[in-house]
């Protein structure tokens, strides 16, 4: 019995002083060497309101680009995916029922020109980035409705695309603050 308890005993006490004092320590030295200090990044409008430009917003206005469907309604608290496969039939309803709510708010548009993350939830439902085909398709709508030359939305979604993350992966445009800009254009 001894040999059982003292082994087990002192795995419990080296888990606690890891978990509760070496990996947080070591988590928070990282996160002192990534941009902004681990703090994330803060954008205010021109309402002087504050957000974080790295979570997903929710948009569904039609005077406003809209982001990714989100699994979990954009709560940052509670990142993650549907965990429905491509073929289950409730994921088959809801993509259905996106790109419905999408064509109906985007007449013109034909079914097959509708990118995929415009009518997708990405893995974490917090992804703050659209396609920059997901921002292009839209700027009829949003020119028509806030009355503006579709040149000058097209030229500020082109203003907006950033490069491949890291080098790797597709060009994309952050919705929030494509979204304050567009606010802020007369």
């Amino acid at each position: 019995m001894k040999k059982e308890i003292i082994p087990s005993l002192l795995l419990t006490v080296v888990c606690i002083v890891f978990f509760s004092g070496v990996y947080p320590i070591l988590m928070w030295g990282i996160a002192q060497v990534a941009p902004n200090n681990g703090e994330g990044f803060v954008i205010k409008d021109a309402k002087g309101k504050y957000y974080y430009e790295n979570i997903g917003q929710k948009f569904s206005d039609d005077k406003f680009f809209w982001s990714r469907p989100s699994a979990v309604g954009y709560a940052a608290n509670g990142s993650g995916g549907s965990n429905k496969g491509p073929d289950n039939p409730d994921y088959l309803v809801g993509v259905k029922a996106a790109i419905d709510s999408f064509m109906l708010h985007n007449p013109g548009i034909n079914k097959a020109d509708i990118p995929s993350d415009m009518v997708t939830s990405s893995g974490s439902g917090l992804d703050p980035h659209i396609s920059v085909e997901g921002a292009e398709i839209q700027v009829a709508r949003i020119a028509k409705v806030r009355g503006l030359d579709k040149s000058k939305v097209e030229a500020l979604v082109k203003a907006h695309v950033d490069g491949p993350m890291l080098g790797m992966g597709p060009e994309r445009v952050n919705v929030l603050k494509l979204n304050i800009d567009l606010d802020a254009m007369k």
